[in-house]
């Protein structure tokens, strides 16, 4: 199967900004994640994100993340989609 490359804005509300979100997406999925631009703070979180791997898990790990509240926005060459 071919491995795609995705890009992704992360945005992470109050109560899930302390928790290791990335470090249990690699767990869940063994997916490894390379982190392309970050902003943090107390009460908010925003992460630039590249997945790599089978579409299929990539889906998997971009429901994942919206089911623990995170908002996830698709990037895509010239912007947000």
């Amino acid at each position: 199967m071919s491995q795609a490359i995705q890009y992704y804005w992360l945005t992470y509300p109050t109560r899930r900004v302390k928790q290791p979100l990335l470090g249990e997406l690699r767990k869940k999925f063994d997916r490894a994640t390379l982190i392309r631009s970050a902003t943090t703070t107390e009460e908010f979180g925003q992460i630039a994100l590249e997945l790599s791997g089978e579409q299929k898990v990539i889906g998997a790990a971009v429901r994942w993340f919206r089911r623990q509240g995170v908002q996830v926005d698709h990037l895509a060459l010239g912007g947000v989609t």
